[in-house]
């Protein structure tokens, strides 16, 4: 089997900023952390503001205390705090379409940002007895009136580039995409289930194809409300009928490593209406990216 590693980490995976966890548990340090601090303000859309260069139009904190929901980021040369808006003023924009545009640490404090804040406004009622729960410890825990807590929900999810060992790959196209769009596949890992297990699972169930020698490549957190995705490649065979069996892909098909290369030299974002382009691939910021272009560009056997 021809194998790879990721050329470099996922573009919302490269962060190394201090999440100052040590912080979290005391509201006395919180609140000095609070002041004169960076806020990211977020709106319901994910949308938040910008430069002219395109990073983040950090706020000043205003007052002596974080605001209720607000969440302690951690700490990039200055803590960093994030809160929900109901609107972001002026030039913005969203991590799907902006995120390049950041640093390393930016991009990380945005992807936080977002999974965090999306599971706040999932997870208001305790699951414990169902009474209202408000966020503690710096936005890191939900927490009820008899003091029970709920901790993040990350939910994992695997995505894989599935190769024939050699100079092909299979790629899938969901239902509501345009036809030229196609990407890796992927799917939420259920309970009892390894990783392994699910990325086996998830090709049969969405292409029909058997695959072997599951290998873990990398990982990235997808905000989008709040997931982990863990890279992975595996090997099938392009002689085995698609099936899509699902009903989740509208199309599967198998592309050769040609074709791909030439459609990462094009360099392209979906959306570009072109009739003469017979292939467009997911955006820098994915993982689907990463993986699909450091299997397209590794030296062949």
């Amino acid at each position: 089997m021809a194998s790879f590693e990721l050329i470099e980490p996922p573009m919302l995976g490269r962060a190394s900023y201090d999440r100052a966890d040590q912080i979290r548990k005391h509201p006395d340090r919180l609140a000095q952390a609070w002041a004169g601090a960076e806020v990211l303000r977020v709106d319901h859309q994910g949308r938040y503001p910008v430069g002219d260069d395109g990073a983040i139009a950090w706020d000043v904190a205003d007052g002596d205390q974080p605001p209720a929901g607000a969440l302690f980021l951690g700490d990039a040369d200055g803590y960093r705090w994030a809160v929900r808006v109901d609107e972001v003023g002026g030039e913005s924009a969203d991590a799907r379409t902006g995120a390049h545009r950041l640093s390393h640490d930016e991009a990380g404090l945005l992807a936080t940002a977002l999974g965090m804040l999306n599971w706040h406004r999932q997870a208001g009622y305790s699951p414990v007895d169902g009474t209202s729960a408000a966020p503690a410890q710096g936005g890191w825990l939900m927490r009820n009136d008899a003091g029970a807590d709920e901790f993040p929900r990350t939910d994992p999810a695997v995505i894989m580039v599935v190769h024939d060992g050699g100079d092909n790959v299979l790629l899938g196209r969901q239902t509501v995409w345009p036809d030229k769009w196609f990407s890796t596949l992927a799917g939420f890992v259920e309970p009892g289930e390894s990783l392994e297990q699910c990325v086996q699972r998830e090709v049969a169930e969405e292409a029909g194809i058997t695959v072997h020698s599951p290998r873990y490549l990398g990982s990235q957190p997808w905000p989008f409300p709040r997931s982990l995705m863990c890279g992975f490649e595996a090997v099938g065979d392009p002689n085995e009928p698609i099936e899509l069996l699902d009903g989740e892909l509208g199309e599967a098909r198998w592309f050769h490593r040609d074709d791909v290369l030439a459609a990462l030299e094009r360099n392209l974002d979906w959306g570009v209406d072109d009739p003469d382009v017979p292939l467009m691939l997911p955006g820098s910021i994915s993982i689907a990216r990463s993986l699909i272009e450091s299997w397209a560009r590794a030296p062949r056997s």
